[in-house]
Order: C-alpha cells, then sequence, then structure tokens
C-alpha cells in the first residue's frame, strides 16, 4: 500500500520567486530521494474556506511507511530540508504523512 508526504504552502509574499526557486531548486532535490515513486505538485486553483490561503499541494508518494522512513535516512532528503530552510520555507508550510483509509473508497 503506498504511503503520501504532503507538503502544503501558505501563499507567500512574492510567488513567483518562490515558484523559481520551489521549481528551480527545491523540486529537483526532493526527486533524486531514493524510493520517491511520484512527485505530485498541485497548485491550489480555488479555497472554498479556511484561513490561511494556500497556493501549492506537494503529494510525494512512496511505496511503503517503511520505505518513507528509510527515505528521510537519506543524504538527498537531508539535502531538500536543507534547501527548505534556507529560502524559509519552513515558515510557509505544514507538512503530514498519509495512508489511505480502510473504508474509503467504499460505496454501498
Amino acid at each position: 500500500m503506498t504511503v503520501s508526504y504532503f507538503a502544503l504552502y501558505r501563499t507567500p509574499d512574492d510567488p513567483a520567486a518562490f515558484e523559481q526557486h520551489y521549481f528551480g531548486t527545491h523540486v529537483p532535490l526532493i526527486e533524486k530521494t531514493p524510493g520517491l515513486l511520484e512527485n505530485r505538485v498541485h497548485r491550489v486553483t480555488r479555497q472554498f474556506v479556511g484561513e490561511p490561503a494556500y497556493s501549492l499541494l506537494a503529494e510525494l508518494v512512496f511505496e511503503s511507511a517503511e520505505a518513507m522512513k528509510a527515505a528521510f535516512r537519506t543524504p538527498e532528503w537531508a539535502a531538500g530540508g536543507e534547501d527548505l530552510q534556507s529560502w524559509g520555507g519552513t515558515d510557509l508550510v505544514t507538512m503530514f504523512a498519509t495512508e489511505p483509509h480502510p473504508s474509503a473508497g467504499q460505496r454501498s
């Protein structure tokens, strides 16, 4: 069963500069992480309710919880974390891991 790690980014003061660094530097670093199956980055096009405003949602997909934990111990993952801190991305992001709920997708 695959698991996902999400990074939900609040709207930065300078969205163009954020995206330039994010896609030009951060994403290539993250994509070197061993065990990463997919890096799905979604642009938030409309927020219906809630605060604060969000701009991007990154979904990093791993084969299993064990594969994700192993990836978090690699130098490649550490490099992505160092990069995130270097441009203040940690002030903009909420991160969490998920797994499919056993009741999800079951229709009556």
